[in-house]
């Protein structure tokens, strides 16, 4: 079973994302920050990985998605509304037995610093793959999400997928870059 957390500031579109890529109404979608107020946990079913991609652990393997309460306050320093220290401590600890994350980054309100200082602890002391996604590309213009994606790249030294949720720009290429790193689960 591979796990794959899906990580952000408040009001991302991680629910959004999960129910797409289940097909359905699994977690509750809303303008409302802090919607979700801890872990949701659904299978995404058995993914089998092209014959092109070698694949140590085997030919197919279920992926269980895990959407995530906002970690962070998009508009300030500080830990998600609806998180308690105690739940903020089980969130993490539940991200770090994750073996793929999906980081993902609002179009419109950018790269939040404790967002960005995650995802460095993830990467180099947890050693955990990472997709970064930037979400919501359709309410900023294309320059914005250029520009935006330039800097995302630079400071998390990765290049990140563009995703729309309305129009399903970039959904193909996240889709891809799951079962890429699905072969390095451990």
């Amino acid at each position: 079973m591979i796990k794959v957390a899906i990580i952000g500031a408040e009001n991302v579109g991680k629910s959004t994302l999960m129910n797409a890529l289940l097909g359905g109404k699994i977690s509750e979608v809303s303008e409302v920050p802090g919607t979700t107020k801890g872990t949701i946990k659904r299978a995404f079913g058995k993914i089998k990985l092209p014959k092109t991609i070698k694949n140590p652990f085997g030919g197919a393997d279920e992926l269980v998605l895990i959407d995530t309460a906002g970690l962070f306050d998009p508009e300030k320093e500080i830990r998600g509304k609806v998180l308690s220290e105690e739940a903020f401590k089980e969130l993490i600890n539940e991200i770090i037995r994750a073996d793929i994350i999906i980081h993902m980054i609002d179009a419109t309100k950018g790269l939040h610093r404790g967002m960005e200082k995650l995802h460095y602890i993830l990467k180099f002391r947890y050693e955990k793959p990472i997709i970064v996604v930037i979400n919501k590309i359709d309410l900023v213009p294309r320059e914005k999400v250029e520009e935006l994606a330039k800097i995302v790249e630079k400071r998390l030294e990765q290049k990140p997928i563009l995703l729309s949720l309305v129009t399903y720009e970039g959904f193909n290429d996240l889709l891809k870059a799951l079962v890429h790193y699905a072969q390095y689960a451990k």
